[in-house]
């Protein structure tokens, strides 16, 4: 049977609205995961939440009944402390969470405060940020920091709706500061190069919730995706879209259909 998941040697699997929705796993997921690895499918679990570590993101799955090991992680900390570090950067000041700050201090990036003169101000999702430090990234942007946000998602699905997300936090900043950020989770494609090598596939799937991160970052370098409709995006939106998927499911049981 011609179905889908036997197309790919390599699934790009987004978290939320896709595999879960907060704490709430969703439905079918865990076993579209389990179908994919009994067809010998590479999966790479691939997240523009930068605010946890790849322990936590992988123990999170594993909580929601998704089978999935840390080496399987892409999250855009990964990437955005890797480019940084690449480009010689050494100190940050840093809008976000656990997992973004452990990944820049990995790559031997200091968090560092307005007054010691960041070379870059990097902002992700922070539940616990402030009006003072949402002050001091715009005012270092303004002395000349470069500007990263890890993602651009200005919400994420929660289990009672949607809640701000790092590109809204980055959005306050670029208000006050007068610029635009670089950003380097989806859609941008680093963080999709990242977990196709970290897969080691060559013929890759992405799939999301979000046609404007997910399937507008795979049209971006290429490649072929499929929208499921459990999390942001709702059929209705894809009729004043400028981004086509290459498949869309209700959910993930769209893998193994035949087509």
């Amino acid at each position: 049977m011609d179905v889908i998941a036997d197309r790919y040697d390599t699934v790009l699997l987004d978290h939320d609205g896709v595999l879960y929705r907060g704490n709430r796993p969703i439905p079918g997921a865990s076993a579209a995961v389990d179908g994919l690895r009994s067809r010998g499918v590479r999966v790479v679990f691939v997240t523009n939440n930068a605010s946890r570590t790849p322990e936590q993101v992988a123990g999170h799955l594993v909580s929601v009944g998704i089978d999935a090991a840390v080496a399987e992680i892409e999250t855009s900390a990964l990437v955005t402390a890797s480019t940084l570090a690449d480009r010689g950067v050494r100190s940050a000041f840093v809008v976000g969470q656990d997992g973004l700050i452990a990944a820049l201090d990995d790559r031997g990036i200091a968090s560092v405060p307005l007054a010691a003169g960041p070379e870059a101000v990097v902002v992700g999702l922070d539940r616990a940020v402030t009006y003072d430090r949402l002050r001091d990234a715009a005012l270092a942007v303004q002395r000349g920091a470069a500007f990263i946000a890890a993602n651009p998602d200005t919400t994420f699905p929660a289990e009672d709706g949607n809640w701000p997300g790092a590109g809204a936090l980055a959005a306050v900043i670029a208000a006050a500061a007068g610029a635009v950020p670089e950003v380097m989770g989806k859609p941008a494609p680093p963080i999709f190069h990242a977990a196709l090598a970290r897969a080691g596939g060559s013929v890759p799937l992405v799939i999301g919730d979000r046609l404007d991160t997910d399937i507008a970052g795979a049209a971006a370098v290429g490649w072929d995706s499929l929208l499921v409709l459990t999390g942001v995006t709702r059929r209705e939106d894809l009729a004043g879209s400028t981004v086509a998927p290459t498949y869309v499911g209700d959910d993930l049981g769209a893998l193994f259909d035949q087509s």
